[in-house]
């Protein structure tokens, strides 16, 4: 595994330096992408759900090493 800190972002980012995020994929997002997970590197100061938990407030800021549940609607029965 490649570490990505400290990656320097654009020079108009307020910290410019990335955090490495692992995003969970599930249904169709992980057969269009062909993998369960991936890991990809953001903005320090990115915000959304995280972690396993459903939050109100989408900004919330991601840490290193957050991960990130991506999943298609689905219904049941």
């Amino acid at each position: 595994m490649i570490s990505l800190l400290p990656v320097y972002m654009n020079d108009d980012s307020q910290y410019n330096q990335a955090i490495k995020v692992k995003l969970l994929l599930f249904g169709s997002i992980a057969e269009i992408f062909g993998r369960k997970n991936l890991e990809v590197a953001v903005e320090f100061g990115t915000t959304i759900n995280l972690d396993g938990q459903i939050i109100e407030d989408l900004e919330t800021q991601l840490n290193d090493l957050s991960e990130v549940a991506l999943m298609p609607p689905f219904s049941g029965g």
